[in-house]
């Protein structure tokens, strides 16, 4: 009797390797800096219309999340995999590239304050970070995973010939990066102290 031959295991794409790798590098970059630069924890950069930085900071997390929900419902609608009533009409696409770039622009303010005033909060020495022990050195970490996520996700969107599941995959991650980054800070605020003012 023959042995059939394995069926050949598929290989993942140099561009998706090489998206990824790129990715991996802007969250190592983050992290690193923000581990190594002074805190500036006395100097908050801005407030913008808000009454405190932390504010602004809740609001735009919170912003940033729902408009991510938004265009994880418009993907999976581009792909087919729920309906929208009278199908995806022409303008899901242009919605859902929108809906990424206002995301992307809520949570700049924010990731600016985290790494400028407050830096990589880890551990050191074995001792808990300063602020917030374990929930803020996972949401440190998470901001670089967030920030990788969408620089792999844009290289991927840019390149040709990449497979119909890159894209959904680095979505995912971004997505689910966010969500966690939004429920260990944001949520945490919401839970913890009720909701601030504007």
């Amino acid at each position: 009797m023959e042995a059939t031959p394995a069926a050949p295991s598929p290989q993942i794409p140099v561009k998706v390797i090489a998206a990824a790798l790129a990715g991996a590098a802007v969250a190592v970059i983050l992290g690193v800096y923000g581990n190594e630069h002074e805190p500036a924890r006395d100097t908050l950069p801005t407030d913008l219309f808000f009454s405190a930085t932390l504010n602004l900071k809740v609001w735009f997390a919170t912003a940033a999340f729902v408009l991510a929900i938004c265009q994880v419902y418009l993907g999976g609608v581009m792909y087919g995999w729920w309906p929208y009533p009278g199908g995806a009409r022409g303008w899901v696409p242009m919605v859902h590239r929108a809906s990424g770039f206002l995301a992307f622009l809520f949570t700049l303010p924010v990731a600016y304050h985290c790494l400028y005033s407050l830096g990589f909060q880890d551990y050191e020495n074995g001792e808990v970070p300063v602020i917030g022990g374990d929930r803020v050195y996972f949401h440190s970490i998470l901001g670089c995973i967030f920030f990788g996520a969408f620089a792999a996700k844009v290289l991927l969107v840019t390149l040709k010939g990449v497979p119909s599941w890159a894209l959904p995959v680095a979505g995912g991650i971004l997505f689910a990066a966010l969500t966690l980054i939004w429920y260990t800070a944001a949520y945490w605020f919401f839970d913890t102290r009720g909701f601030p003012e504007f």
